[in-house]
């Protein structure tokens, strides 16, 4: 239950974040905010880490891993929050929930993994989801829910990483490792788009990197007491902070598509996980 509950909570912190992002993007550049989330969690996360987990803050066997996995998860938020400052935040998180399907479609190139005919069946089914939720040659159709789906993408591919990483190196260094990356790599750029935040966006800003670091302990504690592919399928329970947030803040509201696709891709997902958990079992 503990697992379950510290889960459940990391779901539901995350959006938060995702708000304050929105909210923020209508002066400042997306960018600019993707930056400080990196930012503000690392500034938030190292002293943490630094006095209660030095001894687990050790040399990582895979550096270049650690690097490209980062470098994964930061191109999926800079997506992620391009396509949040244009369409809803139910409507993008919908679009990047096709990151299980990613992942299930790749494992068999990258990690040699076998995917079956159902899970494979899976897969065609969350893409026919996402048809549903974009609908291509409506208006609804734009470069910000291809963004969202970028998003989905490398977001798949940081979950292989992850994969690869869990045996090798400790999640706490590996948590603290893609915050640095992102940030180093988004301090590069960020002044080509700078804009000077005010005192409160400011204190918004550091707020999502509160945010941030909260969600991710959580994700964290939650690991400690349950194996990942047993607490997967509740990562769709985002989608309901996710709903309520949009609604309360920006009065935005699924349409009735984009709950039919949000279905069809989540049973998808669940499924893939369920499986997954099977071919565990049996090996």
């Amino acid at each position: 239950m503990k697992a379950i509950f510290y889960n459940l909570l990391a779901w539901a912190i995350l959006p938060f974040m995702d708000t304050i992002a929105k909210y923020l993007s209508a002066e400042l550049s997306f960018f600019q905010i993707t930056w400080a989330r990196y930012f503000f969690t690392v500034f938030f996360t190292l002293p943490f880490m630094f006095f209660f987990f030095r001894k687990k803050l050790t040399k990582s066997s895979q550096p270049s891993l650690q690097i490209f996995r980062g470098l994964t998860l930061f191109f999926a938020n800079v997506l992620f929050f391009y396509s949040i400052s244009v369409i809803s935040m139910a409507k993008a998180l919908t679009l990047a929930f096709v990151a299980p399907l990613v992942t299930t479609a790749l494992s068999p190139f990258i990690l040699r993994e076998k995917v079956g005919i159902r899970r494979w069946s899976a897969v065609i089914v969350g893409f026919i989801g996402t048809l549903i939720v974009i609908r291509p040659g409506t208006i609804d159709f734009n470069l910000a829910t291809i963004a969202a789906l970028g998003t989905g993408f490398f977001y798949g591919i940081y979950l292989i990483i992850t994969r690869k990483l869990h045996s090798s190196d400790n999640p706490l260094l590996t948590l603290l490792l893609t915050g640095v990356v992102g940030g180093v790599i988004g301090s590069f750029i960020v002044p080509v788009v700078w804009i000077n935040p005010t005192i409160n966006q400011w204190l918004l800003l550091a707020l999502m990197g509160v945010f941030a670091c909260l969600g991710h302990l959580f994700l964290i504690l939650s690991l400690k007491y349950a194996d990942a592919s047993k607490l997967a399928p509740f990562g769709y329970f985002e989608i309901v902070t996710n709903i309520i947030l949009g609604y309360y803040f920006f009065s935005d509201f699924p349409t009735t598509w984009t709950w039919v696709g949000l279905a069809i891709i989540v049973f998808s997902g669940v499924y893939i996980s369920f499986r997954d958990k099977i071919n565990l079992v049996i090996k």
